[in-house]
């Protein structure tokens, strides 16, 4: 019981990094003009910031498919 709920955390968490991070990256590159009024557009270093969280969430993802059953 314990692993399964561990290995549903880290892809929730996962799942929910890749998102936001390449909503970041998207907006940092200027792709994503969404909100209008974020700080975030065609800033550089969000897309830096957002890549780094993409990777990480994709870390998450990997490692909740190594926890054995």
């Amino acid at each position: 019981m314990g692993k399964r709920i561990l290995k549903i955390a880290l892809q929730v968490f996962g799942v929910a990094l890749v998102l936001s991070g390449g909503l970041w990256t998207l907006q940092g590159l200027g792709i994503v003009m969404w909100p209008a009024s974020s700080f975030m557009l065609a800033d550089r270093s969000w897309a830096l910031y957002g890549g780094i969280t993409v990777l990480v969430g994709a870390i998450l993802l990997w490692s909740s498919g190594r926890i054995a059953r």
